[in-house]
């Protein structure tokens, strides 16, 4: 897999790993960091080997957001009107978060310390979500004068309009419980031993899934947001038959009558 200055990502079989590595700024994002993520997005996504993305922040944090540094250096607003070159820039991260949040792979982050801005719209865009207790989730942004822009869609399905706009106007940073509570995350995990418990069973389950029919459920599921009830029910149904019709349904069904597994289903060890 390429290599990346500000992240790191493997493959261990099945399962791709990808860590955000700049431990000394608690993984804060940069720009650069933001290219290097969408890269390896598109990267994964053209890997049918890969069902499955771990994602994990260096040095027991996930990620602090914005790097202030760099976004305190800023360039003088361009003379005559044209148009501000730091909008696409800033853009820029949205597309990342789309490129994670439509991955056909499972998407499995593990939260340790700080996801706040871009580490909370990150944890966001991510099936699983694995809480260890340090976990903190905010937008504090506006303490510090500007917002949480490009996370805010995914922040808003997550947790609903009414826990977001909360944590909107308030600024305040959640622990992570109160994450647990809002949905955030699914599993809560004391120490590093019950992460990797509960990361394991996580993993056991989704390759023993078919990877194609995991691809249109999740395709599916993310569509029900912001499509009319019946384009989803139509793209469903046709889904559904599409997936019947090929050999590979069948052959599960004859496996699940048998208890026996079939070829795509694969064991942690």
């Amino acid at each position: 897999m390429a290599d990346y200055a500000n992240i790191k990502l493997e493959r261990d079989g099945a399962v791709a790993r990808l860590m955000l590595n700049r431990p000394e700024r608690r993984n804060a994002l940069t720009h650069a960091m933001m290219l290097e993520l969408e890269d390896a997005f598109a990267e994964l996504r053209q890997d049918n080997r890969c069902r499955a993305l771990v994602i994990r922040g260096a040095g027991g944090h996930f990620s602090a957001g914005g790097d202030l540094d760099a976004m305190a250096a800023m360039p003088p607003k361009p003379a005559n009107g044209a148009a501000d070159p730091l909008v696409a820039a800033y853009r820029q991260f949205g597309d990342a978060l789309l490129a994670l949040n439509e991955l056909p792979q499972v998407t499995i982050s593990i939260v340790e310390g700080s996801a706040v801005g871009g580490g909370f719209g990150m944890a966001c865009c991510s099936d699983v979500v694995i809480l260890h207790e340090s976990a903190a989730f905010g937008m504090p942004e506006p303490k510090v004068g500007f917002i949480p822009s490009q996370i805010l869609p995914f922040v808003v399905r997550r947790v609903g309009e009414g826990p977001a706009r909360d944590l909107a106007v308030t600024g305040r940073v959640i622990d992570a419980r109160e994450a647990h509570r809002l949905g955030i995350g699914r599993h809560f995990c004391a120490n590093t031993a019950e992460i990797n418990r509960t990361l394991k069973a996580v993993l056991d389950n989704v390759l023993r899934l078919e990877p194609e029919a995991v691809a249109a459920v999740k395709r599916l599921v993310l569509s029900s947001a912001t499509r009319d009830d019946r384009a989803v029910l139509d793209d469903a149904a046709e889904s559904l038959v599409g997936l019947l019709r090929r050999p590979q349904a069948a052959e599960g069904i004859r496996h699940f009558m048998a208890k026996t597994l079939p070829p795509w289903a694969k064991e942690q060890g």
